[in-house]
């Protein structure tokens, strides 16, 4: 029996291995791909600290709109076209369903918080009205809720328990379309057409520079092609290694952005790489492999959504309950790239202009600004990275920002990152500082970083002794008593510029 399917794309903006949109054409008689333009990622926010949406800086709302661009060509080329619309995305989908007499309604799978709301309000709605719903797993390698149920109902929290649980991925999705099911009548519907940055608000905002890295299934599969024809790179990559300070030509697949939008199937990314493997005599192995970091981003999903609270320390089981500075002052000169740290300051310029950095650079600049230097909490790193970032992940950025913090998975807070020396190793020559902005220096590397691990010490001794739960008295009571001696922003008029003489040492 032929029924009008709504294919409902918001992630997965691609065509290859689209197992909803697959299904959405079987049996079709319409076939309606739609996007909704949600108001809370898109319209201008005036209020935010960076040009942008509530949730989104510039970099990233121009990758989506060039990720729908190209999706709207390929659609185009299957004989349809992606219809857009402006508003809430459960109201506009609800009023969809009714008006073109909707019987199925296709959609991948999302696991972000956001995302699980919004999805269940419209699910229950096509549930009552007798729409077939199919929502199938292509985000990710793996279901995180089959691999939390084969764990006994808990999330495995080491990566190698996780390796043990989940086995072999299935392959890409076989089927290749090549013709779609014509569109219904959209007449009256108010369709859209994908919109340009100006268009959505943003004509008289001054930006700089944007981001070197356009988005799109067309650029997403191009930069995998490129990545696998080096065979001997990809059977010898190995994290943490790589020089996160090559930005012309980055030292890395820059394949994060597209496997977050969904413009790049993370299946058909691993089978690649399992055929270049079949090719080349060895390689290295996860954790530290190309493989192996697929498989970093699959555990932090199913970590993200086995743990209530994930995203914050207070109520979060597996967060270590710490008394972070409440420094704005030190936040604002990290968020702003004026700490005077050249290496650090570099890198938060690199992260607001192009909405992208080497993983390195993020764990030097994290570590920095927590449990390094400022001890400040790692929920407002999180925040700036999350607004910033093209490839910003919900699982992802606060799994790292845990890990980096010190505050879960990672415990050897007594490793730090050296805002200078490390920057030396990488970039003795300081050319990728001199790319980006050198200012003035706000606290003593040498100073702060012993005063953090006195800190970090003290709330891992409260947190060891706690019958059960760190209570929100005894992390204050602590906090007052460790911030009897604060961090002390320098006087930068007294205090001379750090020259790059001083910077190579």
């Amino acid at each position: 029996m032929e029924v009008n399917s709504l294919m409902w794309f918001r992630k997965g903006l691609r065509i290859h291995d689209n197992p909803a949109l697959d299904y959405a054409t079987k049996n079709a008689k319409h076939l309606y791909p739609v996007f909704v333009l949600d108001p809370l990622y898109l319209n201008p926010d005036t209020s935010a600290f960076s040009p942008g949406s509530k949730k989104s800086a510039l970099n990233r709302i121009q990758f989506l709109l060039e990720s729908l661009s190209d999706l709207d060509s390929s659609l185009k080329a299957l004989g349809s076209r992606l219809l857009l619309f402006n508003g809430d995305p459960v109201h506009t989908i609800k009023r969809l369903l009714n008006r073109w007499n909707i019987g199925r309604l296709c959609f991948e799978f999302d696991t972000e918080p956001y995302s699980l709301t919004r999805d269940g309000q419209v699910q229950d709605f096509a549930s009552h009205t007798g729409i077939e719903v199919f929502s199938p797993v292509s985000h990710t390698l793996f279901d995180p809720r089959e691999v939390i149920k084969k764990n006994g109902g808990k999330p495995p929290l080491t990566y190698q328990s996780f390796l043990r649980i989940v086995g072999i991925p299935s392959p890409p999705h076989a089927n290749t379309i090549s013709s779609l099911p014509p569109l219904g009548n959209i007449e009256d519907s108010e369709v859209s057409n994908v919109p340009t940055i100006e268009e959505l608000g943003y004509a008289d905002v001054k930006q700089e520079e944007y981001s070197p890295f356009r988005g799109g299934e067309s650029e997403a599969l191009k930069r995998l092609k490129a990545s696998l024809m080096d065979k001997d790179w990809v059977a010898n990559f190995e994290k943490p290694k790589g020089k996160p300070t090559s930005f012309e030509n980055p030292a890395t697949t820059v394949l994060s952005p597209y496997l977050k939008f969904g413009c790049l199937s993370s299946r058909l990314f691993y089978q690649g790489l399992q055929d270049v493997f079949k090719e080349v005599k060895k390689h290295t192995l996860p954790p530290v492999s190309l493989v192996g970091q697929l498989l970093w981003r699959e555990f932090f999903y199913v970590v993200a959504i086995g743990t209530p609270n994930f995203d914050q320390m207070k109520g979060n089981k597996i967060c270590k309950q710490i008394p972070w500075s409440g420094d704005d002052k030190l936040f604002i000169a990290w968020r702003e790239a004026q700490t005077g740290y050249p290496w650090i300051d570099a890198v938060m310029v690199q992260l607001r202009k192009w909405g992208w950095m080497h993983h390195l650079a993020r764990h030097a600049v994290a570590c920095f600004l927590t449990r390094g230097d400022l001890f400040v909490h790692w929920e407002k790193g999180r925040d700036v990275f999350e607004r910033l970032l093209i490839d910003s992940d919900w699982a992802i950025n606060n799994g790292n920002w845990l890990w980096l913090s010190c505050s879960s998975f990672f415990y050897q807070y007594n490793r730090i990152y050296s805002p200078t020396s490390f920057a030396k190793k990488y970039d003795p020559s300081g050319i990728y500082i001199r790319h980006f902005i050198p200012v003035l220096k706000v606290v003593d590397h040498d100073i702060v970083s012993k005063d953090c691990r006195r800190k970090m010490g003290a709330a891992y001794a409260m947190n060891s002794t706690a019958s059960d739960v760190v209570t929100g008295e005894e992390l204050g009571s602590l906090g007052r008593k460790l911030e009897k001696q604060p961090i002390q922003i320098s006087d930068t008029k007294k205090q001379k510029q750090l020259k790059f003489t001083d910077y190579l040492g």
